[in-house]
């Protein structure tokens, strides 16, 4: 795996001077806030906020005020990087954005090239949720560092599940229709293979992102299929319409996810009556038993009335808060030299580093 060259962030204001500059940390929200994946943006808007707004209890940032800028991408590449360059032009210098692994692989690219041309301007990228292994190998960044774990690790601990459940005898394989379903559908296949080699697929679709407001026909074939269990990668209203078509049309299957508990997710499979037959890989849970964890759950629901959907972010921007406290400074070198090869009790508990060789957190999952 290869590293680019060094590049971090000091956040600057979107608006004013140097004497604002001093007073508060602006991290720019790249996500959907419109379109169909603007509620998934929503969710991720306002745990970064809630999250903030903890930071800043604390004293902030070495003392300075956390502030989550939004940015509206519209789940769209190109979008992104108008919203990015929007940012840096004034003057932020951290970005996060997790919704869409094609979007995270252009603000990549984007950041990267900025930073090459921009000594001493470099911007940080921090990934919550886009989970392509393309993003920590073939593009791999100096300037990106990912929280959630790479969609081949939750098909391996997905697999490793199946593995161990001799009913499934039939898969069906349905994902979006980009980066991130291509290499869920190829890494399940190749993983099965080798662990459950019996297992037949029967099927193997993919749909356009955030585009299909009827699954029904998509569902019709999995029923003609004779499949027993479903993967899929599916999420927001992807996966909510998805639920809710097999839920109308009688289909009786297990479903193996990565978003199951996302918006949208958990009221398909309580208006389907769906119980005991949809699971998902994920770093951490609501329900844990876990004290810390409960009461942070529990004021988030207090305060918006949602679940926590993303411990990942929590870990983020924990992180980061750590690192600059380590590195005494904001200065980008500075704080991404301490972010490489940082240990970490995760939200659930639990250690998590980051690897320093291509800025992938690991966790328990």
């Amino acid at each position: 795996m290869r590293k680019m060259m060094m590049a971090a962030a000091v956040a600057l204001p979107m608006l004013g001077g140097t004497a604002m500059a001093q007073e508060t940390v602006k991290i720019g929200y790249i996500d959907p806030l419109s379109g169909g994946g603007a509620s998934v943006g929503e969710i991720g808007l306002k745990t970064f906020q809630f999250l903030a707004d903890e930071v800043n209890a604390k004293g902030g940032i070495l003392g300075k005020k956390v502030e989550i800028v939004p940015l509206d991408n519209k789940t769209n590449p190109q979008e992104s990087l108008i919203q990015a360059q929007k940012a840096i032009d004034a003057g932020v210098r951290y970005i996060t954005q997790g919704n869409g692994s094609a979007v995270a692989g252009a603000l990549t690219d984007f950041i990267t090239k900025y930073n090459e041309r921009n000594p001493g301007k470099e911007v940080l990228y921090f990934n919550y949720a886009a989970v392509d292994p393309i993003l920590t190998n073939e593009k791999c960044s100096f300037s990106h560092f990912r929280w959630d774990a790479n969609s081949d690790i939750k098909m391996e601990a997905l697999t490793n599940y199946m593995k161990g459940v001799p009913a499934i005898k039939k898969i069906y394989l349905i994902n979006q229709d980009y980066s991130f379903g291509e290499s869920v559908r190829t890494t399940a296949r190749a993983m099965l293979k080798t662990k459950r080699p019996d297992i037949e697929i029967v099927g193997d679709e993919k749909h356009p992102l955030l585009k299909v407001t009827d699954f029904a026909p998509y569902i019709a074939k999995i029923k003609a299929s004779g499949a027993d269990s479903v993967i899929t990668g599916n999420w927001g209203q992807d996966f909510a319409l998805l639920l809710k078509a097999a839920a109308d049309s009688g289909l009786k299957v297990n479903w193996y996810t990565y978003y199951a508990g996302g918006t949208g997710g958990p009221t398909a499979i309580k208006q389907g009556n769906l119980n005991d037959q949809v699971f998902q890989v994920a770093e951490g849970y609501a329900n844990i038993d876990h004290k810390s964890s409960m009461a942070f759950e529990k004021a988030l629901r207090d305060k918006y009335g949602f679940s926590l959907f993303y411990p990942r972010a929590v870990n983020e921007m924990r992180m980061f808060a750590l690192a600059a406290e380590k590195a005494k400074s904001l200065e980008p070198v500075k704080v991404a030299a301490a972010l490489e090869g940082m240990e970490y009790e995760v939200f659930n508990g639990g250690k998590g580093f980051m690897r320093k060789d291509d800025h992938q957190f690991f966790q328990p999952i």
